[in-house]
């Protein structure tokens, strides 16, 4: 085999043992019902991203007003 194909072998097994672990650590957080807790600390950091976002282009939107 090739160096690149042994690459390829190595990155796809490490691929698949990180989406078994993601898998049983959703299921786990589920059971426990913590997973609760990870969707709304992701939904307001995802908000807080977008306010910052509109905020800005209100005032990039203001500056190319001015000028």
């Amino acid at each position: 085999m090739t160096k690149t194909a042994l690459t390829t072998f190595f990155i796809l097994l490490m691929a698949v043992s990180a989406v078994q672990a993601q898998t049983e650590m959703a299921d786990t957080m589920r059971a426990n019902g913590k997973i609760y807790v990870v969707v709304v600390v992701l939904a307001t950091i995802f908000a807080g991203i977008f306010a910052y976002l509109v905020y800005i282009d209100r005032k990039i939107s203001k500056l190319e007003k001015e000028q």
